[in-house]
């Protein structure tokens, strides 16, 4: 193997323990491929909201300040006691992202991969270069670009993988929430193909249109007058007894409760005094809400409440079927999951305080995306 860099830049995050957010960047050195391993030149890399939790995490962000090659930010104090864990260490950053495999060790599938475009998961994706094993990367079509590739693991296989749970544990429609997201497009197309009933609360007329556009049936808007009873009626059309939930706190999750048992109890004979037999499960999996979840109990005793992750889950039901979510998304990468973006910046505009505050708000129809070898 020649030409290998020996170094490349590499964003990283640091809370220190006086509670001061750091991210800078540094050149970080590149493992040469051994076995079966790969050398990427990463191309592109997106900003979803599972990478802002690690970089910025509860940083106050109206006290960014850039500063000779870095950029800091004040964390409170009430915070620090759970980050116990981070403190003091500079962490890579980035899911996910696409590029140009360079170079391989001598296993034949890692060299069948040289000169290959290729999506790939598995951390410390805001880099140049990124040394994985060739079972974790993701060949693309040969039309495929970087930018087309960059997000195909975190929110494709996250929107199947809801349909997997739900079909895994009996139910047979589902709600979702913040669903007009890049994630919640995917999933209203996953649904419709797949005839699976599908429940969208969104928080704006605007996010609404977004998804009748794309031809999603049961819309709800969480901002409108008589949105508990809107949510109801849905959940009584679809039969909905699961949910996912990207909000988190407030009391989202607890309304998704109680539409789903009064609709269960619309259903003749149904009545009990204990609620309903039937399960209802929300699961949390985002936090655009850190506030506290508040739980009005007004759904029986047959419910659950609880977290989920991808990466659990696809441990959860194997190689072998999470091999399959990840051949259809490669199979439908340039329709059900395309991903478009707002801008494209550097590794170095990541770090302006300005940019960090426009990706940060996670507003909806707004994605970056990170070229790591721009501006060289």
């Amino acid at each position: 193997m020649t030409n290998i860099p020996t170094s490349g830049l590499q964003l990283r995050s640091n809370i220190t323990s006086a509670g001061e957010l750091v991210i800078d960047l540094a050149q970080a050195p590149v493992a040469a491929p051994v076995g079966d391993q790969v050398l990427v030149r990463v191309e592109a890399t997106p900003i979803n909201p599972s990478d802002l939790g690690l970089l910025v995490g509860p940083a106050d962000l109206s006290t960014l300040k850039a500063e000779a090659g870095r950029v800091t930010a004040q964390v409170p104090a009430r915070v620090l006691p759970a980050l116990a864990a981070r403190l003091d260490e500079a962490l890579p950053v980035g899911n996910e992202g696409a590029g140009v495999v360079i170079a391989a060790g001598p296993d034949p599938a890692a060299q069948a991969l040289v000169g290959r475009m290729v999506a790939l998961i598995g951390g410390a994706m805001y880099a140049q270069y990124r040394t994985v094993r060739a079972a974790d990367v993701l060949p693309l079509p040969a039309d495929a670009s970087a930018a087309d590739g960059a997000s195909c693991f975190v929110n494709p296989l996250t929107a199947l993988s809801m349909v997997e749970t739900m079909r895994l544990e009996g139910h047979t429609a589902l709600v979702h929430t913040a669903a007009a997201s890049n994630l919640g497009q995917m999933l209203v197309k996953i649904c419709r193909d797949d005839g699976v009933p599908l429940v969208n609360v969104v928080r704006s007329p605007a996010q609404a249109a977004i998804l009748k556009g794309l031809g999603a049936t049961h819309v709800v808007d969480s901002s409108a007058e008589g949105f508990v009873e809107a949510l109801t009626n849905a959940i009584s059309e679809t039969g909905a007894t699961l949910a996912f939930d990207a909000i988190g706190g407030g009391r989202l999750a607890s309304q998704i409760l109680g539409a789903m048992e009064t609709a269960l109890n619309r259903r003749p004979g149904a009545y009990s005094r204990y609620g309903s037999s039937t399960h209802k499960q929300v699961y949390i999996y985002g936090g655009l809400d850190v506030g506290p979840t508040e739980m009005v109990r007004a759904y029986g005793m047959a419910w659950g409440l609880g977290g989920w992750l991808l990466t659990p889950f696809l441990a959860r039901i194997g190689a072998e079927a999470a091999q399959r979510l990840r051949q259809r998304v490669a199979n439908e990468l340039k329709t059900t999951f395309a991903s478009h973006y707002t801008s494209e910046i550097s590794l170095a505009e990541a770090l302006q305080p300005d940019v960090i505050r426009a990706y940060n708000r996670k507003t909806t129809g707004e994605k970056y995306l990170i070229r790591p070898q721009k501006g060289l």
